[in-house]
């Protein structure tokens, strides 16, 4: 057993020798040492066809209810500093800041918190009822040295800002208030998929990949498609439970949040930060194994299997999604790979890549599209739309759109997102 042992350290550590001597002696640079590394280190890593949530990943379910347990801690120890930041000032600046009522403000955050937490809160009492069985496998894995589950102290106020973004797509996607924005962005995709014949939609099988709170999903499956969401963040995945369990959300507009009282940039009134916002417009609900309607699967779009090529999907839609990609061909690749033959990609959105250089390849448009040639994808209607043959709601376009936006703030991003329709070939 001990000479078994002894073999697989020095499988192990030889290569990693090489390389350092490599480096050492000028073989080959740093950029390239650094690929062969993470290369050598994906070896060791947990495979991707299995549940990778029992790890401490960022977006893990785990990670995702540590951090919503804490939310409303880690929101009230950040007002703390506000506060102290506050009185650090000099007494007669003090002074205008209490009759102009900043002390108030701060006060009216307080309140805020509280509110929000009643949503968060929920979301962590069902995540905790809903995974209890992989927190317990992951405990058991955690004596194999697999890793453990995070518990609420080791969440900080880096997981805020995820906490927050999840609060405001439930205004993006389930609100009244969303409605501008979800039209500019969902109706292109609606409308190419609507080419399809009304009768043969049941037929047809969509997948969307970063779902997100799913309100796409849902649209689309509303035309009558039998269609998979498919989401990686425990936090978008703890959100949109709390809209399709009948524990949480039973009616429309049930639910209050305050989406953007945390940013106080770019705001015109404390009235105008501090609104709330009502929702769901619409109760969602999936739909039971094997019926036609809205089905949801967490986890990594990358690690799905790959059918039967007669067993794949009719169609997969994509919206701000391919630009997260770690590795944007990987992610095409993917695409092609669960498309049956002939089937339809329908992708809108911008190229905004990780940043830090966590995105492998951070392409060009067309760079994409050359990529989409080598893969294996057409455009319908060609590059520049010149193709007649295809219907206009099929044809490559940019589109203005925002995402997540603060209609009464100062400030707008606005994408120059890019809609196009592909064929597997």
């Amino acid at each position: 057993m001990l000479s078994l042992m002894s073999d697989v350290l020095i499988a192990c550590l030889l290569p990693a020798m090489l390389l350092y001597l490599g480096v050492r002696l000028s073989l080959f640079d740093k950029e390239i040492f650094y690929s062969i590394w993470t290369d050598f280190l994906s070896l060791f890593r947990h495979s991707g066809k299995h549940n990778s949530s029992i790890y401490n990943a960022p977006f893990s379910a785990q990670t995702s209810l540590a951090a919503y347990s804490r939310y409303r801690s880690l929101s009230l120890e950040e007002l703390s500093r506000m506060r102290a930041s506050y009185i650090s000032i000099g007494r007669t600046h003090k002074r205008i800041g209490y009759e102009i009522g900043y002390p108030r403000k701060l006060d009216r955050l307080a309140e805020i918190i509280e509110v929000n937490s009643k949503i968060t809160d929920q979301v962590a009492a069902l995540m905790k009822r809903r995974h209890s069985k992989e927190v317990s496998t992951t405990a058991s894995t955690s004596r194999l040295g697999l890793g453990s589950p995070p518990n609420e102290t080791s969440v900080d106020s880096r997981s805020l800002p995820r906490i927050r973004e999840a609060l405001k797509h439930f205004v993006r996607d389930w609100s009244n208030a969303g409605v501008s924005e979800r039209s500019v962005i969902f109706e292109p995709i609606l409308a190419a998929l609507s080419v399809q014949s009304v009768s043969s939609r049941s037929e047809k099988r969509v997948l969307v990949p970063g779902s997100g709170l799913g309100r796409l999903a849902y649209e689309i499956s509303q035309l009558g498609f039998d269609v998979t969401a498919c989401e990686l963040s425990g936090y978008m995945n703890g959100a949109f439970h709390f809209l399709l369990d009948p524990g949480t959300t039973r009616t429309v507009y049930q639910h209050e949040v305050h989406p953007y009282a945390h940013w106080w940039s770019h705001s015109r009134t404390a009235t105008d930060l501090f609104r709330s916002v009502r929702f769901p417009d619409i109760v969602p609900r999936l739909a039971e194994d094997g019926q036609v309607g809205l089905h949801l699967k967490e986890g990594d779009f990358l690690t799905l299997d790959v059918p039967k090529s007669s067993d794949g999907y009719d169609f997969i839609v994509t919206l701000f999604f391919i630009d997260t990609s770690v590795n944007i061909i990987s992610t095409l690749e993917k695409i092609h790979a669960l498309l049956k033959p002939g089937g339809t990609w329908v992708n809108l959105g911008p190229l905004l890549w990780c940043s830090g250089a966590q995105a492998r390849l951070e392409l060009t448009l067309e760079e994409v599209f050359k990529v989409m040639d080598a893969v294996g994808f057409s455009l319908a209607g060609g590059r520049d739309g010149s193709d007649d043959d295809e219907p206009d709601c099929m044809k490559r376009c940019s589109i203005p759109c925002e995402y997540t936006r603060d209609e009464k703030a100062m400030m707008r991003w606005i994408y120059e997102a890019e809609f196009w329709v592909a064929r597997k070939v």
